[in-house]
């Protein structure tokens, strides 16, 4: 199993203290995060999209190019592309582009997005939401692989042996589909091959193996060899101590924090004590030994490769954000990468060719066999 660390980059008041920070040091803190991520060892770190209130992560092109520089292994995810607002060739130069400068880490979960302030924005309706993301990704597929693109589609101007420049290092980038509420992204995933991102936040775990399962039925139906179905998941929360009545005790002022904001919007939560959220939602929270065994709950009916844990501190102090993924890392990883598969392929660049020769490996000698090529 493989694990990211994600945030939508929410620019809010600290759930427990009421503080805001600025813009500036909040992106700040997104790079922490990133550079904490890579130090403990994670497989990979995604940056959402919103065009929207309480968010500041309208251009992940540009943060996730900032953290191409800063970091050597992390794969960088979008969590999640909204194609449907977007122009997708100039999407794809964006990408295509961050592609190259992170040395070919890139991976795109791709959605149609939420919220209606930003499809006013956008000038998209929930009736064409759907149509405008299966386009986008249909254009932006061709556009990574062929070399001029000739198309009339329906939300943009028509391309006539069109070249789109740079090519992308890789060949082609992986595209994930972010799926949350809807069959069609679902089905559009299965339909062209590619893996799935459950959402797996919101609600309880049905509504969502309910996708998952039908991603399975619709790539059998699709012809696709069933055991190259891959799935990620999400997580409502992360926190674990040692021991169950510590983790519980100092999230609870995350969790009141929060639903205290949920009901200031007037909203209905769907968890509303600390005790039903730990149960029935996915978040993990506990002692190490509750953590994975409710990822093992999670596997059974999703049988997902790669879970998120959620990036930011999001309420916890530094010190507790810490301390929680350095025992994520030391406790509870290694146990779930053992226990569950990693993706069907390797977690690496996807080259068309080297990018520089093979290192040459000397002839065995004396000391031993020769080192293996890397």
């Amino acid at each position: 199993m493989k694990f990211l660390a994600i945030t939508l980059i929410v620019h809010a008041p600290d759930p427990v203290t009421g503080a805001r920070t600025s813009t500036t040091d909040r992106f700040r803190e997104v790079i922490d995060n990133a550079l904490l991520a890579e130090e403990l060892g994670f497989d990979g770190f995604g940056v959402g999209e919103r065009h929207e209130r309480p968010f500041i992560s309208s251009s992940p092109p540009v943060v996730l190019s900032h953290l191409a520089a800063l970091t050597t292994r992390l794969r960088l995810f979008t969590a999640v592309t909204t194609l449907s607002l977007l122009d997708p060739v100039r999407a794809y130069e964006d990408y295509a582009t961050l592609d190259h400068l992170s040395g070919g880490r890139l991976e795109l979960i791709i959605g149609k997005g939420n919220g209606a302030a930003q499809r006013g924005l956008f000038h998209v309706t929930p009736d064409d939401q759907w149509d405008r993301n299966a386009e986008s990704y249909e254009l932006f597929r061709r556009i990574w692989r062929q070399d001029k693109v000739t198309a009339d589609p329906r939300f943009r101007p028509a391309l006539q042996d069109a070249e789109v420049w740079p090519r992308p290092l890789q060949q082609p980038i992986r595209v994930w589909h972010g799926s949350a509420t809807s069959k069609e992204s679902v089905d559009l995933a299965a339909r062209y091959g590619d893996p799935l991102f459950s959402a797996n936040v919101t609600n309880p775990i049905e509504p969502y193996a309910e996708l998952v399962h039908y991603y399975r039925e619709r790539w059998a139906h699709y012809g696709h060899d069933p055991t190259l179905a891959t799935v990620g998941a999400g997580t409502a929360g992360y926190y674990a101590e040692r021991n169950s009545q510590d983790a519980i005790a100092a999230y609870r002022p995350v969790f009141d924090g929060h639903l205290a904001f949920q009901k200031r919007l007037g909203m209905e939560p769907v968890f509303p004590t600390l005790e039903d959220f730990v149960e029935r939602s996915s978040a993990l929270i506990g002692s190490p030994q509750q953590v994975i065994e409710k990822v093992h709950r999670y596997h059974e009916q999703f049988g997902h490769s790669v879970l998120h844990l959620h990036a930011d501190a999001g309420g916890l102090t530094d010190a507790q954000h810490r301390a929680s993924l350095e025992l994520f890392q030391s406790d509870i990883a290694p146990v779930l990468r053992r226990d569950i598969p990693d993706p069907p392929w390797p977690w690496a660049p996807v080259l068309a060719e080297p990018s520089s020769p093979p290192p040459t490996v000397p002839s065995p000698g004396a000391d031993g066999p020769a080192p293996a090529a890397v």
